[in-house]
């Protein structure tokens, strides 16, 4: 069974969108994934629902990548908690812009970081 977070990225990989189950197929190529690619994904999906104005979507992505953090390292957990949260302030304040130039200098960075580039 995929997490909430497989499902996500998931969805879009592959753009099953909406309610509609992955198939098992498309699930176990997202259970394969590393962890560093499952972020990637999220990441992803969060820029793609920030310029459709999915405010639903933008906050889910958040709440499971705030989910994934690992306070075994502390201080670069809590710093990126906090960016989190405001970019979800900035979400409900329609400041989508200002959530979108951050999400996306993560998440350049972090596939640098990884080597998860296409």
């Amino acid at each position: 069974m995929a997490t909430a977070a497989q499902q996500l990225a998931a969805s879009k990989a592959y753009g099953t969108g909406g309610d509609k189950k992955i198939p098992s197929y498309l699930e176990q190529e997202v259970m394969s994934w590393s962890k560093e690619k499952i972020i990637l994904k999220m990441y992803d999906l969060f820029i793609v629902s920030c310029k459709r104005n999915d405010v639903q979507k933008m906050s889910r992505v958040l709440i499971e990548l705030m989910g994934a953090l690992n306070f075994e390292y502390e201080e670069t957990s809590t710093r990126l908690y906090r960016l989190y949260e405001y970019c979800q302030r900035c979400i409900f304040q329609k400041k989508f812009d200002e959530a979108l130039h951050i999400i996306t200098e993560l998440r350049n960075t972090w596939a640098i970081a990884f080597n998860l580039e296409n």
